[in-house]
């Protein structure tokens, strides 16, 4: 079972950038593939990227494409977001979560272990 912590979230001006964190606990972080979902309020839970078990592989949303990216780092147990030329619109509360063991996937139902978010302000 692995257990989630995101961190690194904050306030921004648009055109800024963060790195968002996610801690992985257990021993099982490098057999499986993991997803970053945002959820802006009055929205639905959104697809943002994901990666191989590897991390030779990644997907991300048209929106996010060529300014944010995935990566992970499994001997230290941590997946990271890096998000650059942030927009007002990427405001939002960000969750990684734990996917497929080998495919990569956008469904939200393909994902378990929650983390409890951390959240992206960014202003115009």
């Amino acid at each position: 079972q692995v257990q989630l912590v995101e961190s690194g979230g904050g306030w921004v001006q648009a055109g800024g950038s963060l790195r968002l964190s996610c801690a992985a606990s257990g021993r099982t972080f490098n057999s499986v593939t993991m997803g970053w979902f945002r959820q802006a309020t009055g929205k639905e839970r959104e697809f943002v990227a994901a990666i191989s078990r590897t991390g030779a592989t990644s997907i991300y949303a048209d929106s996010v494409k060529g300014r944010f990216t995935v990566s992970r780092d499994n001997a230290r147990n941590t997946l990271y977001l890096q998000m650059n030329n942030l927009k007002p619109e990427d405001t939002a509360t960000y969750y990684c979560a734990v996917g497929p063991t080998y495919i990569l996937s956008r469904l939200e139902g393909s994902y378990s272990n929650w983390g409890q978010g951390t959240q992206v302000a960014v202003s115009t």
